[in-house]
């Protein structure tokens, strides 16, 4: 799905001669599907891992490899840097890396890096000894200190056949922090956020338990995209079975009063909160330490009512903090969301619908109606990409914030 805030902007894509080079391939494609202009330049070492017609055909443009093209046309590296929103060097060598750390510019992609006025990212791809190496490991730090972006290496097989340090990060956290970097803004720069996610999980015995169908991804995308407004966010998830984003805190739960101990504990230091997690309503009210066996006839299993977070963050909720809540519903849906805003004492409440096509549980997308307790106003969106549904969430949480006195 393309991003309309990502057109018109420009990565310009190093690939060095490393295995990796395979992965830089996925990396184009991601960049391209995410709305972005792709350019790519090469060392003559990278042809010989993935060939300039890949990469050609893949971001849609000319492969830079040599000074001089076979029809002895000027690759112009300096306009390749003016070019560039942001240079990203993925896979980048130790001898690279050494190379970059010198000043030293002997093939067009160097050339290129020193032009560059754009950030600098660099995702290292090397064997384990190599990327340990003190030489490898000062040229990093000099990188880093002259404002170079290190993407982390990742931890396991390496083309040796080795185990450890020195694979290159995966595609998709290098677009994802691409990404955040070229679309941070600074609209809650400074601001406390906590929101919940995910699923919770009331174990019955070692074996069995109570949950829901959340998968976490409406939550999860609130989370980056207020990290991406400049926010400082806590998430407290439930149990998942996805990534976990980038730049938030991350506090991982269990059960229903596991989150709301969570929740509690952390109150006091955010200004804003958003509860998407699932909560469950009820857990058994007693907990087998032993798996339960099968007997004749049916069990019985008593259940008892889990800690209310919203109603008690609504409670004690303080005159500059915003709340905002969830409401799945699959019926009388606009009754039972109005309901809540008022008990829980939220700004706003945003409403899904079961019997919207796409909305709900385990889509990618997802249809809400936003309820405010200020002037019973309310706003429709359309069927979105979560990530979409998420930016008019923050948006209007960007509102409450810049007009406390309308809240």
């Amino acid at each position: 799905m393309q991003y309309a805030e990502n057109k018109g902007k420009n990565i310009l894509l190093g690939i060095t001669g490393s295995i990796a080079a395979y992965k830089a391939a996925f990396l184009v494609r991601l960049f391209v599907k995410g709305g972005y202009n792709v350019r790519v330049v090469m060392t003559k070492d990278a042809t010989a891992f993935i060939s300039p017609l890949t990469m050609s055909t893949l971001s849609k443009n000319k492969v830079a490899v040599d000074f001089a093209t076979p029809e002895q046309e000027w690759n112009n590296h300096v306009e390749l840097g003016i070019w560039a929103d942001v240079f990203i060097i993925a896979p980048a060598t130790a001898n690279t890396i050494a190379k970059m750390s010198s000043g030293i510019a002997d093939n067009l992609l160097l050339t290129a890096y020193l032009s560059a006025r754009c950030p600098v990212m660099v995702a290292p791809a090397m064997d384990l000894d190599m990327w340990r190496h003190p030489a490898t490991q000062q040229n990093i730090a000099t990188l880093k200190d002259r404002g170079v972006d290190i993407i982390d290496v990742d931890d396991g097989e390496l083309a040796s056949g080795l185990q450890g340090e020195g694979r290159m990060s995966e595609p998709q956290y290098i677009f994802e922090h691409t990404d955040f970097i070229l679309n941070k803004t600074d609209e809650l720069k400074g601001k406390n956020i906590l929101i919940t996610a995910g699923p919770t999980v009331e174990d019955i015995d070692p074996v069995r338990f109570i949950s829901n169908r959340s998968t976490g991804k409406m939550g999860f995308a609130l989370a980056e995209e207020c990290a991406r407004r400049g926010a400082n966010v806590t998430l407290v998830s439930g149990p998942v079975h996805i990534p976990y984003p980038g730049h938030v805190n991350v506090v991982k739960v269990r059960s229903a009063q596991d989150m709301y101990e969570a929740v509690m504990r952390l109150k006091d230091n955010n200004d804003i909160f958003i509860l998407a997690a699932a909560v469950a309503d009820f857990t058994p009210a007693e907990k087998s330490s032993t798996k339960i066996k099968k007997k004749s006839g049916g069990l019985q299993l008593k259940l008892k009512r889990t800690p209310d977070i919203a109603a008690e963050l609504g409670k004690t909720k303080k005159e500059n903090q915003i709340i905002t809540g969830f409401a799945l519903e699959s019926d009388n849906e606009k009754e039972n969301a109005l309901r809540k805003l008022k008990k829980k004492n939220f700004d706003f409440i945003v409403l899904n619908s079961l019997k919207d096509r796409g909305a709900g549980f385990a889509h990618d997308t997802n249809k809400v109606t936003l309820f405010f307790a200020k002037d019973n106003k309310i706003k429709n969106f359309e069927l979105k990409s979560k990530r979409q549904v998420a930016k008019d969430i923050v948006n209007e949480i960007v509102k409450l914030h810049n007009n406390p006195g309308k809240k």
